[in-house]
């Protein structure tokens, strides 16, 4: 590809990510200069944020006690309620996620999937997937437990729904096909971008007062877990930039943080750096 179009094309998917995150934003500018509290109708006041997946039943009931169900289903509808919030805010229309709770092995929108794929969007049938076990894999392989550090992977799936409903997948997808740039380079740039949303999702957390002591470390000890580095080293013992999908666990923590720190989608540009 020539130089000069493959920055064009660079140019103006950056312009079309930019649209979208800065859309987005708008409902929190109206949220900090508006005088009175915005009314909306909520959604999830009725809405059955977790259900089981379908195919779960002949594999087993999801491993769930009574807790960790109410749990996920206040993060779940929670993280929702604000990205409904601020959908509306910015004039757009928000399709609440389906979340899905699974036991080993699931059929999805987007094909077979299984335990080994740990949580995962489809962007097919806008379904978030979650296998319980993979919660207690994080505490104790990944040496980060907690609930905040589960909310976070709620946050981060859910983030990927935003960019589905957003057109920056549909961006993305196209610009791959046009070879502008490496995809794993491509992928890493999304998967830190949902980071940076799960972080504007915490920071209304924190706003809201929800948040209790040691919390936001929980999520970002998350975040560096599931880093691809971390990842390899504990799988493989050899690390392998080349073959990346998810960002180091420097860089997913870095976007993590700056998403709760700035709690703003505009902050959470990441493809302006890809080569």
């Amino acid at each position: 590809m020539r130089l000069a179009h493959y920055e064009q094309q660079r140019t103006l998917f950056l312009i079309a990510v930019a649209a979208a995150v800065v859309a987005l934003a708008g409902g929190l500018v109206a949220r900090s200069t508006a005088e009175e509290q915005v009314s909306y109708a909520d959604p999830f006041d009725r809405w059955p944020p977790v259900e089981v997946a379908g195919s779960a039943r002949s594999v087993g009931a999801p491993a769930l006690d009574q807790d960790e169900a109410k749990f996920l289903a206040f993060v779940s509808a929670d993280i929702q309620r604000f990205w409904a919030q601020q959908f509306q805010r910015g004039g757009m229309a928000y399709r609440p996620a389906r979340v899905a709770v699974f036991r080993r092995r699931v059929q999805t929108g987007c094909g077979a999937a299984s335990s080994v794929t740990g949580p995962f969007y489809c962007t097919l049938d806008q379904t978030v997937y979650l296998d319980p076990t993979f919660f207690r894999e994080l505490a104790v392989e990944f040496k980060a437990p907690g609930d905040f550090a589960q909310a976070y992977v709620i946050a981060h799936e859910v983030g990927h729904h935003v960019q589905n409903l957003t057109g920056i997948t549909r961006q993305v997808d196209r610009w791959m096909a046009e070879g502008a740039a490496p995809q794993n380079l491509v992928s890493i740039a999304m998967e830190l971008q949902a980071d940076c949303f799960a972080g504007v999702w915490s920071h209304s957390t924190y706003e809201r007062g929800l948040l209790e002591e040691g919390d936001a470390e929980e999520a970002l000890r998350a975040a560096a877990a599931v880093g691809d580095d971390r990842i390899q080293a504990r799988t493989t013992g050899r690390i392998d930039p080349e073959t990346w999908t998810h960002g180091s666990a420097e860089q997913r923590l870095t976007w993590f943080a700056r998403g709760f720190e700035e709690g703003d989608p505009t902050a959470c540009d990441t493809f302006s750096s890809l080569g």
